[in-house]
């Protein structure tokens, strides 16, 4: 079995390999495998070796980067651009402060590299379409493209609102170019790829850590629902994950966030990483371009993503989660066996991300200071236990919704029961605001926030005072984009 795990882990972060943002060595590049599945890692489909791929491309691409936290955190009341005040400035100015353009870099990269995944999806499921076979195993392959599709599109969907729906194998440049769709048309899109992902992805994936599974198509439909506040149909959604006993809340915060966290049971869906022991890295600059911007021993990063005091405020008196999120410049790591970090200044921030942080032992076991080995948390259990608070609140059912915070405020305290009190209110007002306030802690620094903010229809109230405007719910569409379809592709609102 653990040779198993090991053979498929080095297949899927290998995938797409020359693609990667790091430099390859000619080591690396004698490494097998190189991106396509080795005979023998094998199971049934007949579209194996190009289903890993996609997971490679998730990796790989501005996908999964740090364009993501870009989106998702900075443009919250949680999150700063970080770094030196000089670097990326007109970055900062644009996610900051809501100064979009549609020349922006990172919304380009974030655009393109999802189309080019949506595009990727598409080749495996047209060669499936038109292979004729219909085994279970290639079945599963299509359901893992059009899983990774739709989670493509639910991206776009957030970022952008309306954009064009492209389910054909692109062939020429023309093939690409389609017109805006409607958000309710890119829903029932959505909602289509996942019902088939749902009836044909397996349960788990005991031997191949790391593959969409029935969970996942479940726990992101879930999520689309909320954004449609379809209530029921999330809830219901968040009962089949819940009920499948598949998943637990990592006992441990502190652990779901080190490289002790990768795979566990709290994982739904996460993009693999690794440094092997020869020192090789598959991975991307997700956690090293959050990590502590020092020197010597604290070069650990570039820098972005930090904590705002807004957030830190937010906290509960000794919730103990505030010292597994927030890292303090001049303070000890707290437990992490770093010791005392520089002050602020020299170091240019005063607060870090501790979720990028990593255990000094770890750091000293690959002799790299810089955060390489954590899988980045696309989904997590947590995450579907407060959606089903929050659909079973809005329904009516405030004991289902006190049960689910529960859930987490125990993990969270630790079986200290001064540190966090339980939720005890029926009141769906006030319930309701406790399970924003727990979202807001449990998930902070892990790109959540603006877009719960903005379907909760709070974003104006809070980020108002940053700069956002109602247009600012969504991104312009990136101009190269529009250039590139000949007036085909049109400009969203106001800008």
């Amino acid at each position: 079995m653990k040779n198993k795990i090991i053979k498929f882990k080095w297949v899927l972060i290998a995938s797409l390999i020359l693609s990667t943002q790091y430099s390859c060595s000619d080591d690396i590049l004698n490494t097998l495998p190189l991106g396509v599945a080795v005979k023998g890692d094998l199971t049934t489909g007949g579209f194996e070796a190009t289903a890993f791929g996609l997971y490679g491309k998730l990796r790989t691409s501005n996908v999964a980067s740090w364009n993501r936290y870009w989106l998702g955190s900075i443009r919250s009341d949680d999150a700063a651009k970080g770094s030196s005040p000089g670097d990326a400035a007109a970055e900062g100015n644009v996610f900051d402060s809501f100064q979009y353009i549609s020349t922006d870099g990172i919304s380009t990269d974030y655009w393109n590299d999802h189309y080019s995944l949506i595009y990727a999806c598409n080749d495996l499921i047209n060669d499936v379409d038109t292979s004729g076979l219909t085994d279970n195993g290639t079945l599963v392959n299509k359901a893992e493209a059009r899983v990774i599709r739709a989670f493509a599109y639910f991206d776009l969907r957030r970022d952008y609102g309306q954009v064009p729906i492209v389910a054909n194998r692109i062939v020429n440049v023309t093939d690409g170019i389609k017109p805006k769709s409607t958000i309710a048309q890119v829903d029932t899109f959505i909602i289509a790829d996942l019902e088939y992902a749902i009836q044909y992805l397996p349960t788990t994936w005991p031997s191949y850590p790391g593959r969409a599974t029935k969970g996942f198509a479940n726990s992101l439909l879930a999520k689309l629902y909320l954004y449609q506040k379809d209530y029921t149909k999330a809830y219901a959604k968040c009962q089949e994950v819940i009920n499948s006993g598949v998943y637990s809340l990592n006992p441990s915060f502190k652990d779901e966030f080190n490289i002790q966290g990768n795979n566990s049971s709290e994982s739904i869906f996460e993009v693999q990483q690794l440094i092997t022991a020869a020192n090789v890295y598959y991975s991307n600059i997700y956690y090293v371009s959050q990590g502590v911007r020092g020197t010597g021993v604290w070069d650990l990063g570039w820098g972005f993503n930090i904590p705002t005091t807004n957030l830190i405020a937010a906290f509960e008196t000794n919730d103990p989660r505030y010292n597994h999120t927030i890292l303090t410049s001049g303070q000890d790591d707290g437990g992490y066996g770093g010791g005392v970090l520089p002050a602020s200044p020299p170091l240019d921030q005063k607060y870090w991300n501790k979720k990028a942080y990593t255990e000094a032992s770890t750091r000293t076991k690959y002799n790299q200071n810089q955060n390489n080995w954590e899988n980045i948390k696309l989904l997590r259990f947590a995450d579907v236990l407060l959606m089903d608070a929050e659909a079973a609140n809005e329904l009516g059912n405030s004991a289902s919704a006190i049960s689910d915070i529960e859930l987490i405020r125990a993990r969270a305290r630790g079986g200290n029961n001064a540190v966090l009190p339980k939720v005890t209110t029926t009141d769906k007002s006030l319930l309701r605001d406790a399970i924003k306030h727990e979202r807001r802690i449990e998930f902070a620094m892990e790109n959540e926030r603006f877009y719960d903010l903005v379907r909760w229809g709070d974003a104006s109230s809070f980020l108002g005072g940053l700069g956002y405007q109602n247009k600012n719910e969504f991104l312009p569409i990136p101009q190269t984009a529009i250039d590139k379809s000949g007036g085909v592709l049109v400009q969203n609102p106001n800008y």
